[in-house]
């Protein structure tokens, strides 16, 4: 089995994969920016051209200020992932939970039956960037009851060579693993990669797979298509993934992985299920207060109110 590494670029042809079947690139994307919320954010899932990537259901870049953010909103069905590079959001549900994430933090929220909740920009001053990644929920775990598993920074494992270091967010990568429980096998992983090296990332055969470029330029699968910022480049089938920087700085990038559900998947806004009938009944749920929206129609955040 092949495992991750790190090696420097020199002058003579690439050596031979690591891998018995390496991964290329099949698709390259620009991220969209659009309106969600209250606040612009850059789309690199869940688009038009990429509506989803079984199991993942969404992913967006978020940058911004207070007041930008997500005031109330309900969900059902899937999990979101919250991953803040710097500055912070201030989190607040229906159930009295709060919260802030800050630099480093990810925030693990299963809204299974429902949640109703808000995630709003900290800061007025510190511009906050982050990611949030939705990830589809298996039909018989769609009703499952909602939780949320907080990870500060110092305690998300980051694994390191020359050349390469790399955030753990989930999954396993230079011989450190998450501690992060997730309900579908996958890898959530941030990655730097200095000039003049290149990297060897197992991905286990049968996993989607994608990497969204934070910053820089680098050389991207065996099919060595070179991308930069804010691109979606989706992975086809293999049992790695190798990126070279061959540029003059650091080239920062998620590379997303998981086993899919093949599953049907209804969605609209906030509600992913299998059928348009569950669909259906999410919204009179939530309309109507019950089975698990029981507290919506009461609940507003201190936001909503007009708080801090």
């Amino acid at each position: 089995m092949a495992v991750a590494s790190a090696s420097l670029l020199s002058t003579m042809p690439p050596p031979s994969l690591p891998f018995k079947d390496p991964r290329v690139v099949d698709r390259k994307l620009s991220a969209r920016e659009i309106d969600e919320g209250v606040m612009r954010v850059r789309r690199g899932i869940g688009m038009a051209e990429l509506r989803t990537l079984d199991p993942f259901l969404l992913l967006d870049e978020v940058k911004g200020k207070a007041p930008a953010g997500f005031p109330d909103h309900p969900h059902r069905g899937f999990q979101t992932v919250t991953y803040v590079l710097k500055g912070s959001v201030v989190h607040e549900d229906f159930q009295g939970r709060q919260g802030t994430i800050r630099d480093g933090d990810v925030q693990w929220m299963t809204a299974g039956r429902g949640i109703v909740h808000s995630e709003m920009i900290g800061s007025a001053e510190e511009e906050t960037h982050a990611f949030q990644l939705w990830v589809n929920l298996a039909a018989k775990d769609k009703l499952m009851a909602p939780s949320y598993q907080e990870i500060q920074a110092k305690d998300i494992p980051v694994g390191e060579a020359r050349g390469v270091k790399v955030v753990v967010i989930a999954g396993t990568a230079f011989g450190v693993t998450s501690p992060v429980f997730t309900q579908v096998p996958m890898m959530f992983l941030d990655f730097n990669l200095e000039p003049g090296w290149e990297m060897h990332q197992p991905v286990p055969a049968g996993w989607s797979s994608f990497i969204y470029i934070i910053s820089g330029f680098a050389i991207f699968g065996a099919n060595r298509v070179k991308s930069g910022p804010h691109c979606t480049l989706v992975l086809g089938p293999g049992d790695g993934i190798t990126v070279r920087n061959e540029g003059r700085e650091d080239c920062r990038f998620l590379l997303v992985g998981g086993s899919p559900l093949r599953e049907p998947i209804a969605q609209s806004g906030p509600f992913v299920m299998n059928t348009k009938d569950e669909l259906r009944t999410a919204f009179l749920d939530y309309q109507y207060g019950r089975n698990g929206f029981q507290k919506a129609s009461q609940w507003r955040s201190r936001h909503r109110q007009g708080g801090s």
